[in-house]
């Protein structure tokens, strides 16, 4: 739970950012939440990312089922707000309610921070901040430096086209970003590295990846099944059949979601696979 104090009932404010790693713009968003929480009127207050950044949407709201709650507010902070971001948003905690049976508090969606009254005072300000600044200073020369050609045998290219992104592969790439980091999985095993892509094809299929070299293709992933990817393909070079799509010259459509397997989870700590594999 959040630092901030909070009551214990009412309401929960979550205040939504894309992505985030860096110290400076972490720190920013919690300046943000602090300033909601002081007219919150003791309302619990936190920041979440969408897509690369601790800690994610869904841990947060995950993290918050089963507290004395009446409801969610979500207050996304993008500009422009995008209608599809709102779409794709609610289809998002429609799927986490439907992963996650049992009570649930109302669910808010906020229509963005250019809808607010005091956004015009806000431009003024922002234009008066510009003019203040400091000119740009004069290019410097080139470096000469060089660039080292990565090692890691591993690429996962997430599918960033319409269908995909409707379908969720924002909240997919920043599980598979976030996991990245922790697990260490540019170290981990053959090495890995990801990257989103414009459309990968199968977009009936969607959210769909891709792991290289295999190029094995991947359909209707959620976070439960990039755990399994992690675990069986790019730490020891299995794909995952129950989720993989191979090219067979015909239409193909969703199989019914496959249970999770029970193999450990990939933050649980050092295990060793059945088959040597280690993981980390």
């Amino acid at each position: 739970m959040s630092s901030v104090a909070w009551s214990g009932q009412g309401s929960a404010i979550i205040l939504v950012a894309r992505s985030a790693i860096a110290a400076v713009p972490i720190a920013e968003l919690e300046r943000l939440r602090t300033l909601a929480a002081a007219g919150a009127d003791g309302a619990w207050v936190a920041y979440a990312f969408t897509e690369q950044g601790t800690p994610s949407l869904r841990e947060v709201v995950l993290g918050l089922l089963g507290e004395p709650i009446d409801e969610m507010l979500f207050v996304p902070l993008l500009l422009p707000m995008e209608p599809a971001f709102a779409a794709w948003l609610t289809k998002t905690l429609q799927r986490w309610r439907a992963e996650h049976p049992g009570p649930w508090p109302q669910l808010r969606i906020g229509s963005g921070i250019g809808e607010g009254r005091a956004i015009a005072d806000l431009l003024a300000e922002q234009i008066e901040a510009a003019r203040e600044a400091c000119p740009v200073s004069q290019p410097q020369k080139a470096s000469a430096a060089g660039s080292l050609v990565p090692a890691q045998k591993r690429r996962v290219l997430v599918c960033a086209g319409g269908p995909c992104m409707a379908a969720g592969a924002d909240v997919i790439w920043g599980h598979l970003r976030n996991e990245q980091a922790r697990l260490g999985l540019r170290e981990a095993g053959e090495g890995t590295m990801s990257a989103r892509t414009s459309c990968l094809g199968p977009c009936n299929l969607a959210p769909v990846l891709q792991v290289w070299p295999e190029g094995t293709y991947y359909g209707g992933v959620d976070e439960a099944g990039i755990d399994r990817i992690i675990v069986s393909h790019l730490l020891c070079g299995e794909p995952v059949p129950e989720l993989a799509y191979g090219a067979t010259g015909k239409k193909q459509t969703l199989r019914p979601k496959a249970a999770v397997s029970d193999r450990p989870n990939p933050g649980a700590g050092p295990v060793r696979g059945e088959e040597g594999c280690s993981k980390p």
